[in-house]
């Protein structure tokens, strides 16, 4: 006998088996979450987490779940297949997630929160989370590790250059707390000072009032096979812009909000200040 699906029943997705199969694994070891917490070598809070549908494993995590329990590659697999799959972006996302991977050069600008490839995973979990009301655990999750697979593209031996222009908005917006808020300063401050010097952020201040970015979110991508291109995102929806002459317009208008915005140090002195005050609310 074969094994269709009814009507409406839809097959359970890599996360959702990665969930229950974790769940279950711990119980027929006869494990509470603070056992498994020291057998794993891992939190409790984490791993309740994973249980729960609401993050991923940690690719170390899932290779300690597999040797404890005995599972033989199974919780490194479905860990990979829902990586995989929460990669998959809507249409209008495509050219950008593809080009992101062959580009010299990433110049980008949000006006309202840190961009992707910079956010850590806390603050891509709240974003989400407090953004996307209705959205359960599980659609979260995938989303959160997608862009985790975003980000891979700034920890390659030759990561393009990835030039952020940043509204202060995006910092003085709370997202999650001022414990996440400290944690994704200190992470864009760890990207910025590594070796590579592949990654660089600059801050507009409040005090330099209006700008033509104002509200919106832009990328430039310059291939290193010479192409170029645009990419404006608003909300749910976003939109490609290849001709040259859109190009240079768009880039005139980077360029311009560039004009605005602090000088490195003085960047860096201001995401420090946000950190003491974060780190003080705490």
């Amino acid at each position: 006998m074969g094994l269709d699906l009814e009507e409406n029943e839809q097959p359970a997705s890599p996360a959702a088996l990665l969930k229950t199969r974790a769940e279950r694994c711990r119980t027929q070891a006869g494990l509470t979450l603070r056992a498994a917490s020291e057998k794993l070598g891992f939190p409790h809070s984490y791993i309740s987490r994973v249980e729960s549908g609401e993050r991923l494993p940690s690719e170390a995590l899932a290779e300690s779940m597999d040797e404890y329990y005995g599972t033989d590659g199974l919780f490194v697999d479905l860990r990979a297949v829902a990586v995989a799959a929460a990669a998959e972006a809507p249409k209008y996302g495509h050219q950008v997630l593809e080009s992101e991977k062959r580009a010299a050069r990433i110049q980008v600008f949000n006006a309202s929160v840190v961009p992707g490839l910079l956010q850590a995973e806390s603050y891509t979990t709240a974003l989400y989370t407090e953004s996307m009301p209705g959205k359960d655990a599980e659609h979260i999750a995938f989303l959160v590790a997608k862009r985790a697979h975003r980000r891979e593209v700034l920890e390659g031996d030759k990561p393009p250059l990835y030039w952020a222009i940043v509204d202060e908005a995006a910092l003085r917006r709370p997202v999650g707390g001022p414990a996440v808020m400290a944690e994704q300063i200190r992470h864009i401050l760890r990207l910025v000072g590594k070796n590579t010097g592949a990654v660089k952020i600059q801050v507009v201040p409040f005090s330099s009032g209006v700008h033509p970015l104002l509200g919106g979110s832009l990328s430039l991508l310059a291939l290193r096979d010479g192409a170029s291109f645009a990419y404006v995102e608003a909300f749910a929806s976003g939109v490609s812009v290849e001709t040259p002459e859109d190009v240079a317009e768009l880039a005139t208008l980077l360029d311009i909000a560039r004009t605005r915005a602090l000088d490195t140090g003085a960047t860096l002195d201001l995401l420090n200040e946000y950190l003491r005050e974060y780190d003080h609310d705490c």
